[in-house]
């Protein structure tokens, strides 16, 4: 028997707001099932369940905002039976004061009942993400009157938090502000307690480059491989080989990951960022990194994300595309103990083989934790980045 609580999915959570019940009394559920929709700073989360059962009692309410730790439901495990609930205590009965002589007691008036909680969330025939429902219903907005940025026209929170809904709404909206809180918070305490040091190198990804423009010829444009693909693969090698950046720092204590779950930062629309992990990352291809970033980038964006894409990363990537800034040094997210940070590519004057040539290049920026790794562990780590990238057609 076990009490699934109300997750922590990071570490600025706080709270979170349980929005969908996706099970009900009686299901049968197993260990990876999305059972809950809870929606927090960085968006509606689908929550998993971490054992196989039976649900026996849903014990919060839709629209509870509820404390990390704080019990959801109750699940019984294979052969378990229900326990015997308790029998209330009889409620003490207070002496009612006597009455002075020609004193008139008046019954007091009965509480008028407060209102029922919804079993269920209202919901619309336009598509939306949970927390734009959520969202929606608090504002009074009707989602039939929202254009939505979202997935075959979906309605996002972002939607709802733009300047024509605040228009709506007689007021002044403030675009992913809590999800700025959050971030800041989060990275306040990633400065505050992670002692980060930084390892630069710049390196040549012609090979790679031209390696993926000859994967596209022949592929339709929704099939093609971006050069960040090839990024995840070969951090995912590198740090499988330098375990010392892969994992994270708990209770003062670092815990290596026995796989290597990448991280990837996803920039969202109306600003704001979410780190999801690709889990597993090093088991995967090439074609199935780029299938795997599509999705968490879609979800990402649509609020449908689970929670353990938001827990079980062990190592983060995060890249400025195709364009943009030559170099960055990211903040590492806590509890993890590195981050691989990435500058658009860009076109310099090269050494090779004694000639200057034109070449590809990028400049890859790790932070790491000097709490559990140094200088030599991280440039080892650049190192088998560099050699992987050289070779793309071994990734």
């Amino acid at each position: 028997m076990g009490i699934f609580a109300m997750p922590s999915l990071g570490a600025d959570m706080e709270a979170g707001t349980l929005v969908e019940w996706l099970v009900k009394p009686g299901d049968e559920v197993h260990r990876g099932d999305v059972v809950a929709v809870v929606e927090t700073q960085k968006g509606a989360i689908e929550i998993e369940c971490f054992q196989d059962g039976k649900v026996q009692e849903l014990q919060a309410d839709l629209g509870a905002t509820l404390p990390v730790g704080a019990p959801l439901a109750l699940i019984l495990g294979p052969g378990e039976t229900a326990p015997e609930p308790k029998k209330p205590k009889a409620p003490a009965v207070a002496a009612k004061p006597e009455a002075a002589p020609n004193e008139v007691v008046a019954d007091k008036p009965k509480a008028a009942p407060g209102p029922a909680v919804a079993a269920t969330l209202p919901r619309s025939a336009t598509a939306a993400s949970p927390a734009a429902r959520l969202r929606a219903r608090e504002l009074g907005i009707d989602l039939a009157t929202v254009t939505g940025s979202g997935p075959a026209g979906a309605v996002l929170l972002t939607d709802l938090e733009a300047p024509k809904s605040a228009a709506t709404r007689g007021q002044t909206a403030a675009p992913m502000a809590e999800m700025r809180r959050a971030i800041a918070a989060a990275m306040v305490r990633s400065k505050q307690t992670i002692p980060h040091f930084y390892l630069s190198e710049t390196i040549d990804v012609q090979l790679a480059h031209e390696w993926v423009d000859a994967r596209n010829a022949d592929r339709l444009p929704s099939d093609r491989l971006l050069l960040g693909a090839l990024f995840v693969r070969a951090t995912a090698l590198a740090a499988a080989k330098v375990a010392s950046v892969n994992g994270r720092y708990v209770d003062g204590a670092f815990c290596p990951s026995d796989r290597v779950n990448a991280g990837i930062a996803v920039a969202l629309r109306g600003g704001g960022l979410v780190a999801p992990a690709l889990i597993d990352a090093g088991a995967m291809s090439v074609d199935e990194t780029m299938a795997g970033m599509r999705d968490l980038v879609l979800r990402a964006r649509a609020g449908r994300l689970r929670s353990s894409e938001l827990t079980d990363g062990s190592i983060t990537i995060s890249s400025l595309g195709e364009t943009g800034a030559e170099a960055m040094a990211g903040v590492i997210f806590p509890p993890q103990v590195a981050l691989v940070g990435l500058g658009a590519p860009k076109l310099r004057p090269w050494v090779v083989n004694g000639a200057v040539v034109p070449r590809t290049v990028v400049t890859l920026t790790l932070s790491v934790d000097h709490r559990v790794s140094d200088g030599r562990q991280a440039a080892r780590f650049i190192a088998e980045f560099q050699s992987r990238i050289a070779s793309p057609e071994t990734l």
